[in-house]
């Protein structure tokens, strides 16, 4: 999906050169993850359960420009 690559790559751009090395491992294990459960944690319609993933979800969004 063209919109999580965009929503990934900002995220790179931002803020992957400052994460730890946790928020790196979830980085790469959100990236092994179906499209439609990402798209489903990072529109919102559902949270991760793993504290690791949902902190990633919410500095993935915090990456992404105001429009």
């Amino acid at each position: 999906m063209k919109e999580l690559d965009q929503l990934l790559l900002n995220y790179l751009q931002v803020r992957f050169e400052k994460a730890d090395s946790a928020e790196r491992e979830a980085f790469a294990a959100c990236l092994e993850l179906p499209d439609p459960q990402l798209a489903s944690w990072l529109l919102g319609r559902s949270t991760p359960e793993e504290p690791a993933l949902k902190l990633l979800m919410t500095h993935i969004k915090a990456a992404t420009p105001a429009a």
